[in-house]
């Protein structure tokens, strides 16, 4: 019985560089990133800045309604300064005391003088006591008074400046240079300490946060080169490095985290959009190179077929790196060598002794 051929192609066996790589899947996040939000509650009177605008640090960002807090600073400045003129006044009357209480001990030393060579009464002797006695009274009190009214001083300055800060924090600011990439609130709103009005993110360092199964987790470490490739721009790769690696693994997928800097962004990205990182773990110049898809099996091993005298002939081979399209044939074949392979979806499968015909 006449068994018809089947149409294979012929293939060269090549000599060049393999790139080994470990991909995983992840999203784009910021390294440095803030949620802006008041430290007070109240009415946002103006937004500032939109999503996709550079800040810079310390630029205003958002204003919130201060009318009720700016009364508030003028009231508490109205009573430090009250509280100052109280501090003066009762510096004059401590004064005072204390030229009042000069005169009581000058009087009371001369006529206790003048008691002890009878040139005077003790009942004069007793009413410079009980002078003296009251103009001690009246300095102490003078004293006591002072210190109150400077502690009321302190008081008044320290409310001013709690009504200061207040005032402040109705302006908030960027904490540092980066890009609004989201805006949440329009002037009119109110809102409370910790409700998101903006994101701000640092493009300093933005990586992907990439799934990487943990079987490849000993090929790994931080400084490896990497290229992204972004869904938004499937034919392009981007340049990167991996950044960190994850110390924990997910307990179902079997996954952890490596972060893989990107030196250079799409022109148009978003943080969270899904990428695939590819991490280069081994790189060799000069070997023999064979196309992934060309690599049959047979009882679990590695092999190609050949064409001799009309029929395809198993070789097996013995493969080394895997790269992105290409795998390296450690031992069974050299550069030069003819290999066959089936193509087209309808063409069958071929075996041992099966008759091919190379068009």
């Amino acid at each position: 019985m006449f068994l018809k051929s089947i149409p294979v192609r012929e293939h060269l066996v090549t000599c060049g560089e393999i790139v080994a790589e470990v991909m995983g899947t992840g999203t784009l996040e910021a390294r440095r990133q803030a949620v802006i939000s008041p430290e007070i509650s109240g009415r946002i009177v103006e937004v500032h800045v939109d999503q996709g605008d550079r800040v810079e640090s310390g630029q205003e960002l958002l204003q919130l309604d201060d009318e009720n807090l700016r009364r508030q600073v003028e009231v508490s400045e109205s009573n430090l300064a009250a509280a100052r003129a109280g501090v003066e006044r009762q510096n004059a009357d401590r004064l005072r005391a204390q030229a009042v209480l000069d005169q009581a001990s000058i009087d009371y030393i001369r006529v206790k003088d003048l008691t002890a060579q009878n040139a005077a009464s003790s009942l004069e002797l007793d009413k410079a006591t009980e002078a003296l006695r009251v103009a001690e009274a009246d300095f102490s009190r003078t004293e006591a008074a002072l210190v109150e009214a400077e502690k009321q001083v302190i008081a008044a300055e320290k409310t001013l400046e709690y009504h200061r800060a207040r005032l402040a924090d109705t302006v908030v600011t960027a904490p540092f240079d980066g890009l609004i990439v989201r805006r949440d609130r329009d002037p009119g709103d109110v809102i409370v300490p910790g409700s998101s009005v903006l994101l701000l993110v640092s493009t300093d360092e933005l990586w992907i946060s990439a799934w990487v199964d943990e079987t490849e987790m000993d090929r790994l470490s931080p400084g490896q080169p990497a290229r992204v490739v972004f869904r938004s721009q499937p034919g392009e790769s981007f340049a990167g490095e991996v950044a960190r690696l994850g110390r924990e693994a997910d307990r179902e997928t079997r996954e952890f985290l490596v972060d893989v800097w990107v030196h250079k962004l799409p022109t148009n990205w978003a943080v969270g959009q899904r990428a695939e990182a590819y991490i280069e773990v081994a790189r060799k110049p000069d070997v023999t190179l064979l196309p992934a898809h060309m690599v049959s099996r047979r009882e679990g091993k590695p092999g190609v077929f050949a064409a001799l005298n009309g029929k395809a002939k198993w070789q097996n081979i013995k493969l080394g790196l895997r790269g992105r399209k290409d795998v390296e044939v450690a031992e069974g074949l050299a550069t030069g060598d003819a290999i066959i392979f089936v193509y087209g979806p309808k063409t069958p499968p071929i075996a041992p002794g099966t008759r091919v015909t190379i068009p």
